[in-house]
């Protein structure tokens, strides 16, 4: 009899489905690392002067995807992170931006705050320190959640998949970090920059574990009052030992634009935003995770559980200094020594052939416009206020429209639709005129209206800019600057990513560990990939609304 060629599928689908399970009985632990604001070509640009342990480690004995692009517009940290954790694109987990306007309140709304799950306190006393991210400032409270978050991460795959067995957290410098990488049935722990605790909401726990409490209860961040970010190495090794001190660079308030840079004294509310703009942070990061799979017991059964580790000292150095600065490249040879004690305490704790881990970045970031301009490209700061009065004047010139502009908020303009309504033409005819004034003014690459995207995109920039449209959080109109310029507001940040240019697209994806073989891979692949990547490592299937495809190099490369 002859087969049935729709039986012979079936079986080889079961065969496979069989294998992957199989192959991921071994997996304890899944450890997925991000290093916030780290450019791929910066793993090259500094491998010289790595370690044995760390990057090197990762680069040669994994799957190394050199030519990863995220295909999003707006590169900022929650945007990136979500895109990781759920392989969807920011037009479907909705984290549009680190901030968005709530059309509702007439107020920025921060991406994960949530008033219902306050900040859960580490200590009797109340402190309140100053803030490295300015995102942060722009929080009406001090709750935080992934309520906002509108898409399922890879860890709540694995927390159904597995039966809620799976130990899930996230750990990170900043708060919206940790959380989205957490997702929704993780727990999370961020570094706190009013007293240098690593902290947690109610959403997560009622108090704090006896693990934890006790970290805290060190105060390891003030134990580095008055203590000194020193070079690791003689500086005439570096490949920017030239470049110490650049007059576009920031003075974080005394903390200096060469080195060494002096942290401040105990007491000083400055200390735990200088200790995250410095290696003490990642370090600091690395200890609270260590303590944590120790307590927690992570890796230890055949239940595979999940630990996301957000580093963020790459991207705060970044914003100060620029990341062609001195300081971006001893922050990242520290980073690596980090990432050396990291993979050495899991080889010890878990072992690295029950781990998997996978290595990766939010986003890349922009060289400073001073910096191109230096060597001839044309480039400066674009600020809010030029781009609102671009749109007001053009409100008013086209369409007899005073003040048109309700609010402006990287990257998205707010037109006052009332008063659209009151005038003699549509909402859409409008925002299309606006936007088209817009992308004629000089510096900008282009400006479209939420509407125009619903139509078929014919260029990278405007499919780029759709797969970052929500309808209910996006503004009326995306603004685009033109490469090396900064759409960013005056104030003390020296450089800024967020744009849809390469440089702020390129990121790493490294897999490695759990029995993987290394290999180089040059094509074209996406950070939405990651996701599905890990499912299929897992044998489960990918996250709900995730865009993205497995990657077959890093599956096909376990033994």
């Amino acid at each position: 009899m002859k087969p049935n060629p729709i039986a012979l599928l079936a079986i080889a689908l079961t065969c496979l489905q069989t294998s992957s399970a199989g192959a991921a009985d071994d997996i304890r632990l899944v450890l997925q690392i991000t290093i916030d604001g780290f450019r791929q070509d910066l793993s090259e640009r500094y491998r010289e002067n790595f370690g044995k342990g760390g990057l090197a480690y990762l680069l040669d004995k994994g799957v190394v995807y050199r030519n990863a692009h995220y295909l999003h517009a707006n590169t900022e940290t929650i945007v990136g992170h979500t895109t990781l954790a759920t392989g969807a694109f920011p037009a479907d987990h909705g984290m549009t931006g680190n901030a968005w306007y709530d059309r509702a309140t007439g107020e920025l709304s921060y991406n994960i705050e949530d008033p219902n799950a306050p900040l859960l306190p580490s200590r009797d006393e109340v402190t309140k320190g100053a803030q490295v991210d300015p995102s942060q400032k722009l929080a009406r409270t001090e709750g935080r959640s992934p309520v906002a978050i509108l898409a399922e991460t890879i860890s709540d795959r694995m927390a159904a998949y597995y039966g809620q067995q799976s130990k899930i957290f996230g750990v990170s410098g900043k708060d919206r970090a940790a959380v989205a990488m957490a997702g929704h049935a993780g727990k999370a722990f961020w570094f706190s920059t009013n007293n240098g605790d690593f902290v947690t909401s109610t959403y997560y726990y009622d108090a704090y574990p006896e693990w934890a409490s006790n970290w805290n209860a060190q105060r390891k961040a003030e134990a580095l009052a008055g203590q000194s970010w020193s070079l690791l190495m003689e500086q005439s090794r570096y490949l920017l030992g030239h470049q110490d001190d650049r007059p576009y660079e920031v003075d974080l308030r005394g903390y200096g634009r060469t080195f060494p840079h002096l942290l401040a004294e105990q007491g000083n509310p400055l200390l735990p935003t200088q200790i995250l703009v410095s290696p003490y942070g990642d370090q600091l990061t690395l200890d609270f995770a260590q303590t944590l799979i120790e307590a927690e017991g992570l890796g230890q059964d055949e239940i595979p559980d999940y630990l996301s580790i957000s580093f963020s000292g790459v991207d705060a150095v970044n914003h100060f200094f620029g990341p062609s600065s001195l300081e971006n490249e001893d922050m990242v040879l520290h980073l690596d020594r980090t990432l050396a004690q990291l993979i050495s305490f899991i080889k010890k704790k878990v072992g690295l052939e029950h781990t998997l881990i996978v290595l990766s970045a939010d986003h890349g970031m922009a060289e400073m416009p001073e910096y191109m301009s230096d060597q001839g490209f044309p480039v400066g700061r674009l600020y809010p206020e030029e781009i609102i009065e671009v749109a007001n004047t053009a409100g008013e010139e086209m369409f007899g429209i005073e003040n048109v502009v309700k609010f402006f908020f990287r990257p998205y303009l707010y037109l006052e639709d009332e008063k659209i309504e009151a005038s003699k033409h549509s909402v859409a005819e409008v925002r299309r005129g606006i936007a088209h004034a817009l992308t004629e003014r000089p510096n900008i690459a282009l400006a479209v209206s939420g509407k125009e995207l619903r139509k078929p995109q014919s260029t990278s920039l405007r499919k780029r800019i759709k797969r970052n449209h929500h309808p209910q959080r996006s503004g009326d109109i995306y603004v685009a600057q033109d490469t090396y310029w900064f759409n960013f507001e005056k104030g003390p940040i020296a450089a800024m990513h967020g744009s849809p240019w390469n440089y702020d697209t390129h990121v790493p994806i490294i897999f490695a560990g759990a029995g993987i073989d290394g290999e180089e891979v040059n094509r074209l692949v996406h950070p939405s990939d990651v996701a599905p990547t890990l499912a299929a490592l897992l044998g489960m299937t990918a996250p709900g609304s995730a865009s993205g495809t497995v990657l077959p190099e890093a599956v096909d490369a376990r033994d």
